[in-house]
């Protein structure tokens, strides 16, 4: 079985979304992700996103940081 590597620095809306549903064990959408890069979320000019860059501007925008 072959397994796919995944960039945390350079991931999709869509894997943005898996990944932290699979984490938090909540449902995060993939419309979700995009409304928050409209909303100005980082994102890189290839409209992926870095995992790190991502958590610490939700931890800004909850008041968290």
């Amino acid at each position: 079985m072959t397994q796919a590597t995944v960039n945390p620095a350079a991931l999709t809306p869509e894997q943005m979304a898996q990944l932290l549903a699979a984490a938090g064990g909540r449902a995060i959408t993939e419309e979700a992700i995009r409304e928050d890069i409209a909303g100005g979320a980082p994102a890189n000019a290839d409209g992926t996103m870095s995992l790190i860059d991502y958590t610490a501007w939700l931890a800004r925008e909850s008041g968290g940081g």
